[in-house]
């Protein structure tokens, strides 16, 4: 790792240290105030308790601060934080394509692959890992780049093709779909007989480097793995491992006790006579250890490995530092508290012993399974035997969920209601409504984070599926446009995402009859009742048949999972056109949020959090199931061509609206309240 410079205001450390008897040399606190700075701050967060803030982080001191040391503390630690954020942020793409490929020269190898990815493969890595945005400038949130002597390609999905361009120079790189046209196609192409093709095993998994090594034998170069990442070596000033504590998640939020969950997951291992697994996600560890973190953007996560053993008692691969004397006993003594550099000698005595370990081949990095392959371990690959379990939320987890949409709720109600008077002025713009909804989300109990970036898109904007608004793309929000708003947060008892879409005054009639399409397709699957072991895929079509009818469709899925205060993409399961075998079974929580975009013109979707329940039917042959609506928030009735409903559709939201109304009237003030009544009588009231 790069050497790691503190900002000014340095000199005022020791006196404060000793004055408040903290015995730490200056080494020591400018490594714990770099491993702050390294994980990202709450973008929504209780008053006081931002994640940078020291009271976060005390337990690594040895004992807290006083008032002075901390709030010197704090100050250096945002100095840090923004210099971090700036290395990452300005792009220099040519001269960093030139660093890298002295450092590529140096190693003798002529090529690098470069991944948007970290050891853990989360869907919010940790800044340390954002190699491919220092190294090119590309800030989307999926993407390849390899860069040769010669020549660099970025490779990025449908999403990106347009905000690629714009940010890296067509001189420095070339641009390419990544499924059209993947990085493995161009490698054959492009790289010369006996090439040497770096990867860093970390970042790939042992699929993606299969391919990598079919593409260099078709070009007949070589693939090689690095022991040290080369961009490590050329990022000065790289952010170290985020340095977060772990946390406790109480019993009265998950409901059940780690042991139960282990000796659960592990009782599965008799069938496939396995010893052990590698759980490489930190989405499973926190499940499994009931723990958390804020190592991460938006999903509470401490970065750590686990291995489940047949017994279930647990390895804890996570750094020291971050486990303080509480989270040890919650813990429990059947979890063992180990360093990230154990991880290696571990896999070493499972081959040794001849263990039969299983990993996920979706998610495990090559270089776990080539360390357990080298040692002897005979390996399964399988899905994680977590996910499934983890996916069924049981009833204190439901219970949470519940309160928790409720909360978020009466928040995004108190913010469309501050709209609707707004907005119509013509002065409000995409990033001041995002920073005004979190501040209404900020005022709830419970709440820790937002649960992804906000996407506000008002008129065109909201065409782009995953569009994020920037001090460039910021747009006013005009009469006559849509204003497509997807949001949602992380509460102790709850993960939330709602999607609303609003009329921002009078909108066209054909407007009007892409909205209630997508409406009817909301409530077709909302009203769903299906038999056991039917899959998402089977559901899909329900959402977008009225849509079908007028020849129209959407590019995404349906629905994706959601955990219990934890990642606001969570699988096995989901809804979607592509093939999924995975059931859904009660306690599954799954967004229904159907779509419609129009390029350059506006963007439409209406997005519901929905939880998988029993549904008992007179005469069933087969036990049915149902959707409860957990998400509670009006939908904008002046968007409606009531014409267009079915009487049953119009019951459904009618009584969807009453349900909203109920819920939320005593978790609002009064001008709100009387904006909500409005909001939600029903349609045929006009």
């Amino acid at each position: 790792m790069n050497e790691i410079s503190v900002p000014t205001d340095e000199a005022a450390l020791p006196p404060l240290l000793k004055r408040d008897g903290i015995d730490l040399d200056l080494d020591t606190v400018r490594t714990l105030i770099a491993g702050i700075a390294a994980a990202p701050p709450a973008e929504v967060a209780p008053a006081g308790t931002g994640r940078h803030r020291v009271a976060a982080w005390s337990h690594l001191l040895p004992k807290p601060p006083g008032p002075d040391l901390a709030a010197h503390l704090d100050r250096l630690v945002d100095q840090a934080a923004e210099r971090f954020r700036r290395a990452v942020a300005t792009p220099d793409t040519v001269g960093r394509i030139a660093s890298l490929r002295a450092e590529l020269a140096r190693r003798r190898l002529d090529a690098l692959v470069v991944p948007l990815a970290d050891e853990h493969y989360t869907e919010f890595v940790p800044l340390r890992a954002h190699r491919l945005q220092w190294l090119t400038g590309f800030t989307g949130s999926a993407g390849w780049a390899i860069v040769t002597a010669d020549r660099a390609a970025i490779f990025v999905d449908g999403r990106y093709t347009l905000q690629v361009r714009d940010q890296i120079p067509a001189a420095a790189m070339s641009y390419h779909h990544l499924i059209e046209d993947p990085p493995y196609r161009w490698l054959t192409a492009n790289v010369a007989k006996d090439a040497r093709v770096g990867y860093d095993p970390w970042i790939h998994t042992e699929t993606e480097v299969e391919k990598l090594g079919d593409a260099c034998r078709h070009a007949g170069a070589a693939l090689v793995a690095v022991a040290d990442n080369p961009i490590d070596v050329v990022w000065r000033d790289q952010p170290p491992p985020p340095l977060m504590p772990a946390l406790p998640h109480e019993a009265a939020y998950t409901g059940e006790d780690s042991v139960l969950k282990r000796r659960q997951v592990a009782a599965t291992f008799a069938k496939d006579a396995i010893d052990a697994v590698v759980l490489t996600t930190p989405e499973s560890t926190a499940w499994l250890a009931n723990m958390r973190g804020n190592d991460v953007a938006c999903t509470p996560l401490a970065l750590a490995f686990s291995i489940l053993y047949r017994d279930a008692t647990l390895d804890l691969f996570i750094d020291r530092r971050k486990v303080s004397a509480k989270l040890l006993t919650h813990l429990g003594p059947e979890i063992r508290q180990r360093e990230r550099s154990d991880l290696g000698p571990t896999l070493d005595r499972l081959g040794r012993d001849r263990r039969r370990v299983a990993i996920d081949p979706a998610s495990t990095a090559a270089w776990i399974v080539d360390r357990l392959k080298q040692a002897g371990a005979e390996i399964h690959r399988g899905p994680d035997p977590s996910a499934l379990p983890r996916a069924r939320k049981n009833a204190t987890e439901l219970a949470g969920t519940r309160a928790a949409h409720r909360r978020d709720g009466a928040a995004l109600t108190r913010f469309l209601a501050w709209l609707g008077k707004t907005a119509p002025d013509g002065a409000l713009d995409e990033l001041a409504a995002s920073a005004k909804l979190a501040a209404f989300r900020a005022e709830t109990e419970r709440i820790q984070n937002l649960s992804f970036n906000t996407i506000a898109g008002a008129g065109p904007n909201g065409a782009i599926v995953h569009y994020r608004s920037t001090p460039a793309t910021n747009r006013r929000l005009q009469v006559g446009e849509f204003f497509l708003l997807d949001s949602g947060a992380q509460y102790l008892d709850g993960t939330t995402d709602v999607t609303r879409t609003i009329a921002i005054g009078q909108v066209s009639p054909e407007m009007r009859d892409r909205f209630t399409r997508v409406l009817k397709g909301h409530i077709t699957l909302a009203r769903a009742r299906f038999p056991k072991g039917t899959t998402g895929s089977q559901l899909d079509a329900l959402a977008r048949n009225a849509l079908w009818q007028a020849g129209l469709d959407y590019d995404h899925g349906t629905g994706h999972g959601v955990g219990s205060y934890l990642g606001v993409h969570e699988g096995p399961h989901r809804i979607s056109k592509a093939a999924n075998a995975i059931a859904l079974e009660p306690g599954m929580i799954v967004s229904n949020e159907p779509g419609y975009y129009k390029t350059g013109a506006y963007g439409i979707r209406i997005e519901n959090l929905v939880a998988v329940v029993p549904c008992p039917l007179a005469g069933a042959e087969k036990e049915t199931f149902a959707f409860e609506t957990l998400t509670r928030a009006p939908i904008d009735r002046t968007a409606i061509d009531s014409a267009l409903l079915t009487p049953e559709e119009i019951a459904w939201l009618d009584d969807f609206h009453a349900m909203v109304r109920n819920d939320l009237t005593p978790l609002v003030d009064a001008e709100t309240a009387a904006w909500l009544a409005r909001a939600t009588a029903p349609l045929a009231a006009g």
